[in-house]
């Protein structure tokens, strides 16, 4: 039983994904969120409650993070009438820290296996 609970869970996490992604980028015109992302979504075991995973390239997050607050009840409402669920999650909109720490892992990566320049020969003098 908590194998199918598991596998239902995340069905509905890829459903959402994809109906949130649709749905923001075609019924939201608030500009604050246009630059928004969705990496992921994982629903809680009961199915009551998704975390939204999410990116950004701009650089206002805070205000990115006030549009979503106001925008959940909406996206929630539109969901509902997309999902094939008997209830619609609760969302909770969470900052993807993943992708920045991905790249500043890569930064460290390229530092460490930099092309050392050869010393200067002795032999010269």
């Amino acid at each position: 039983m908590g194998h199918r609970e598991f596998g239902r869970a995340q069905r509905l996490g890829d459903q959402i994904h994809r109906e949130l992604a649709m749905l923001i980028e075609t019924r939201l015109s608030d500009p604050r969120i246009q630059d928004l992302t969705i990496t992921g979504v994982k629903v809680s075991r009961d199915l009551g409650h998704a975390r939204v995973y999410y990116t950004t390239l701009s650089d206002d997050r805070e205000a990115l993070e006030a549009a979503l607050a106001k925008a959940v009840p909406y996206l929630r409402h539109l969901l509902s009438e997309e999902l094939i669920a008997r209830i619609t999650p609760r969302l909770s909109f969470v900052f993807d820290e993943s992708i920045g720490r991905g790249r500043d892992m890569d930064a460290l990566i390229r530092e460490v296996v930099k092309p050392v320049s050869p010393e200067p020969d002795d032999s010269d003098k």
